[in-house]
């Protein structure tokens, strides 16, 4: 029987799980004996081209001929756990494979990576520029495999072919996948859906700004609106995902993970600046024995080593359910700072129901710039609860943020006192320049401007109230920040390209 509907992750996003929003809705539709297909694009369309695109046979140095002659047994390497016990093999190995990905890109003209994909010549945030790569798909550097793969799809004559779009590196190559399904069948009915598509109805007002080739835009959940397509009445609502369409063992990691989301948007939902607060995304939990119940359920059927919990922030309530009910399997997510993580028994129940690595979002050392934030976090907390993860043997990956209109240089140098205190007691570091959201609320009171010529960027430059302007934080943070011993040595440790999609490997 022919599928009613193909859902595709398109590339480019870090190949080292399969992707939970098709996980969804494939549950969904399971579940409604809708029968469907997925194709994870991304991890296909990465080991094809690694395995089958042109050499530039002019590019033969040393670093070159090593990667290519040993990509099978680097392929081998990245899914096994021996190779993440030595820092310098697993960085000789991700980077030897990245670097075939880079020369194939750059016969395009295009930055390509193992978690990103740049055009130099067309930007993801211009609607023009999309309509362009969708006109022109012979010029995607995965045109070779997508080409071949979409025309097996629509021999199918399947009703609908849906898109996930998440992430600006899968923008372009979306638009020339939708092009060429275009040219083929110009009456094939197109889906296009995922998070990044759902803030672009948003700033534009539009629910549809690509209709001449998309015939349905789906901004927010989609498991509702896919059945009433599809002409089912059934529930849309409280279904576990469903892994077992995808090729699980080929993901770029030594153990199959499992990612789960127990909720959408943030609980907390109160940072001044918060995307999730300026798109105004409900806080749309599931009950907490409903992810219990499904998480013992997926851990049964796919027998992950690695459990993600995709949540903007785990509650605490949450968290205290995964000490009382434990799935048996390591797992790691983002959590807010909050007294129960000074709490030392709490954490050692974290510890014992499979936690690894807690990732927080911090922001800045200084109780000023947090407070303006509304963080809702202080210093004091956050100082004891670093401690006392750490006691408890949890890793931590701790996230900073810099410019933002509160924030001074002065600001930003209590930011690194507060990790030089702290450098035994923290993991790994992502540090970041403070982007405004296009629909934040406080951006009224900024005097801003677009990052590039685009219509659909989801934020804008601004002139720093405080006089603290992009560039400045930029050569702070490459200059003094970065350069301190007690920072390079925890940036050291962060996974290339990976980043903390790796890094519960490494505790």
């Amino acid at each position: 029987m022919h599928p009613k509907i193909i859902l595709i992750h398109p590339p480019v996003s870090k190949p080292s799980e399969p992707p939970a929003g098709l996980a969804m809705l494939a549950g969904c539709l399971r579940a409604n004996g809708i029968n469907y297909q997925v194709i994870d694009a991304n991890l296909e369309g990465i080991l094809y081209l690694l395995r089958n695109s042109p050499q530039d046979n002019d590019v033969n140095d040393r670093w070159t001929t090593r990667a290519r002659k040993n990509l099978d047994a680097n392929l081998a390497a990245i899914n096994n756990y021996k190779t993440y016990q030595n820092q310098s093999r697993y960085r000789r190995t991700v980077t030897d494979i990245n670097h075939l990905l880079k020369l194939i890109g750059k016969l395009y003209d295009i930055d390509l990576t193992l978690a990103d994909y740049r055009d130099q010549k067309l930007t993801p945030v211009r609607s023009t520029d999309l309509l362009a790569a969708a006109d022109k798909p012979e010029r995607n550097p995965f045109y070779a495999y997508f080409s071949a793969r979409l025309s097996d799809a629509l021999a199918y004559d399947t009703e609908f072919i849906g898109f996930s779009l998440n992430y600006l590196g899968q923008a372009l190559t979306t638009f020339a996948m939708i092009g060429f399904i275009k040219k083929q069948n110009p009456r094939q009915k197109i889906i296009l859906g995922g998070s990044l598509v759902t803030s672009w109805a948003k700033i534009t007002g539009c629910q549809n700004i690509f209709s001449k080739l998309v015939d349905v835009v789906v901004a927010g959940a989609g498991e509702k609106e896919l059945l009433e397509l599809l002409g089912e009445e059934g529930d849309s609502i409280g279904y576990a995902p469903y892994y077992n369409d995808f090729a699980l063992d080929q993901y770029f990691s030594p153990v199959r993970i499992l990612p789960y989301s127990t909720a959408r948007g943030c609980y907390w939902r109160s940072c001044s600046f918060c995307p999730e607060k300026a798109e105004d995304n409900p806080y749309q939990p599931q009950s907490i024995n409903q992810v219990a119940a499904q998480l013992h359920s997926l851990c049964q059927q796919m027998h992950p080593g690695l459990i993600h919990i995709l949540d903007s922030a785990i509650s605490p309530a949450l968290l205290n359910t995964f000490t009382k009910n434990p799935t048996g399997t390591p797992w790691y997510g983002f959590a807010r700072v909050t007294p129960h993580l000074t709490d030392k028994n709490f954490c050692l129940a974290l510890r014992k129901s499979g936690c690894v690595l807690l990732k927080l979002g911090i922001e800045s050392g200084d109780q000023f710039v947090l407070d303006q934030l509304n963080k809702g976090i202080d210093l004091m907390t956050v100082s004891k609860s670093l401690r006392t993860i750490k006691e408890a043997g949890i890793a931590t990956y701790v996230y900073l943020l810099f410019g933002t209109p509160p924030e001074t240089e002065k600001s930003a140098l209590k930011t690194l006192d507060f990790v030089i205190e702290h450098q035994g007691c923290i993991d790994f570091l992502n540090l970041a320049i403070f982007n405004l959201p296009v629909l934040s609320p406080e951006a009224q009171s900024l005097a801003t401007r677009s990052f590039y010529e685009g219509d659909l960027s989801l934020y804008r430059d601004f002139d720093h109230p405080l006089g603290w302007q992009r560039a400045d934080v930029r050569k702070f943070l490459e200059k003094t920040f970065k350069k301190h011993p007690a920072v390079a040595v925890i940036l050291q440790r962060t996974p290339d390209y990976f980043t903390s999609n790796h890094a519960p490997f490494f505790v």
